[in-house]
């Protein structure tokens, strides 16, 4: 069987008591960590702590040649560690049918998941969210040209027009590191600025940091100002609200510290 089982927000004990016992049984057990990293462990504790050998999977490992090692579920019990929930990435999806495919039964153990938690930590109501956005890394084309996406800009605007929050899930990238709140409040403005349609003028944002630790930050404020404010160390994420809920507009300040003017203008 392979065992799919998500680790939680934050550091090794955030795992599930189901998803200890499918460790302690398992044969082999592998992780990714390109998808969501727990910020707050490392593989050394997790061993300690799981009492097994845990194998770390490359993104290349997951997604162009997965048949290899899920070929070990045919006769094995195989044990799959991903952040947060096992089933959040389109890419854990896809693992699970191609081990349908080969014929291999599956289960899955779910984790605490970020989608969730920004509610809890925001106060905004989770049914309100609409389609998430990731803000890329802007690059340097081989003409020296700099490309910023301006798809999470399409994506907020678009959740907006349909009362909707967003969502802002923000790049890992081998070389660049985690991207900030900060920067990606700054890479939304300066797309505002090129398009001037009013998505991200005098918009209250919020950004969250370190969600599952002991001491997570969340902080809400209009962009402009919360751009300059220090989240500290990762992982980040930033949500756009559409129109606030008078009780979602108290919680963000009540919880995030966001200005009391937002009180006045609520639905």
């Amino acid at each position: 069987m392979l065992n799919f089982v998500g680790l939680g927000l934050f550091d090794e004990k955030d795992i599930s008591l189901k998803g200890l016992e499918k460790i302690h049984n398992a044969d082999k057990v592998y992780v990714e960590f390109y998808t969501s990293i727990l910020m707050g462990t490392d593989l050394e504790k997790m061993e300690e702590l799981y009492q097994k050998k845990i194998t770390v999977l490359s993104r290349e490992d997951v997604e162009q040649h997965a048949e290899e090692w899920i070929a070990d579920a045919k006769d094995m019990n195989v044990v799959f560690l991903t952040g947060g929930d096992t089933m959040v990435s389109t890419t854990h999806v896809d693992l699970r049918l191609r081990a349908l495919d080969m014929g291999i039964e599956t289960s899955l153990v779910h984790g605490a998941s970020i989608a969730s938690a920004i509610c809890g930590l925001s106060g905004l109501q989770n049914y309100r969210f609409g389609k998430a956005a990731t803000v890329p890394h802007p690059y340097v084309t081989s003409r020296g040209s700099r490309v910023v996406s301006e798809t999470p800009y399409d994506t907020i605007k678009m959740n907006m027009d349909n009362g909707l929050h967003t969502a802002v899930f923000l790049d890992i990238d081998k070389d660049k590191g985690y991207m900030t709140v900060n920067e990606a409040l700054e890479i939304l403005l300066e797309v505002e600025g090129k398009r001037g349609e009013g998505v991200m003028t005098d918009r209250i944002s919020v950004g969250i940091a370190r969600a599952g630790s002991p001491s997570p930050v969340v902080k809400a404020d209009y962009a402009q100002s919360l751009k300059s404010f220090d989240f500290g160390e990762p992982l980040h994420i930033l949500i756009i609200p559409a129109s606030l809920h008078f009780v979602e507009a108290e919680a963000l300040v009540k919880l995030a510290g966001a200005p009391e003017t937002i009180l006045e203008d609520v639905d």
